[in-house]
């Protein structure tokens, strides 16, 4: 039996999801989490074999969660389920850590394998995050977003998403002169100057909606 722990900020995904697993004999729900930090608490508690989580949620998203899950829980596989296109964020997330990505419009039957594929501890490649490793090993052009470091992401989309520096900085246990020199890494790195131009980056690439 493979234990799910779901973390979505949607009731009803969840629900939705839950309700699909119960078909498959070896696959059972034991917890679910609305935010990041809710996951994480899963994680600690134990009881799954396998992380279902969403990144785009409330209080913590699921980027910071996966960095404080692998560096708390490096055996539990995180597979990551998630509304965004793979090229926005797949290699990205799987280079920190993920077991996998998938695509909330994938085929039901690529997540029953992909669960069952990163609880016997390996990583799931689909088709299309494939491609984009082959292009990306190929030397093909890549978006300026994709250059940025782990922490850099985390407060370019919070930056994004209209946060001051002050509850970044809260909300990422940081000093806001840490993130600050961020904010600029980032600026510099996508070549923008303004939070305004950050927000109109993240919606141009479909990073945030």
């Amino acid at each position: 039996m493979i234990r799910i722990g779901i973390a979505d900020d949607h009731a009803i995904v969840r629900a939705g999801l839950r309700q699909f697993f119960a078909s498959h004999l070896d696959l059972q729900v034991t917890g679910e989490a609305a935010n990041g930090r809710e996951a994480l608490d899963l994680a600690r508690q134990g009881g799954i074999d396998v992380l279902l989580m969403d990144i785009a949620m409330p209080s913590q998203s699921g980027v910071d969660a996966l960095s404080a899950i692998r560096v708390r829980y490096p055996d539990l596989p995180v597979l990551i389920f998630s509304g965004y296109p793979e090229q926005h964020f797949a290699i990205a997330l799987l280079r920190q850590g993920a077991s996998g990505y998938l695509n909330k419009e994938c085929e039901p039957d690529d997540i029953i394998r992909a669960i069952r594929t990163v609880a016997r501890g390996r990583r799931f490649i689909s088709p299309a995050v494939a491609e984009l490793m082959a292009d990306s090993l190929g030397g093909g052009a890549r978006p300026a977003h994709e250059y940025l470091s782990e922490r850099e992401l985390q407060v370019f989309l919070r930056l994004a998403r209209g946060e001051s520096i002050g509850r970044v900085a809260d909300s990422l246990f940081l000093s806001v002169k840490t993130v600050s020199t961020y904010r600029s890494r980032v600026l510099e790195k996508l070549k923008l100057s303004s939070n305004s131009e950050l927000t109109y980056y993240a919606l141009k690439n479909g990073l945030i909606r």
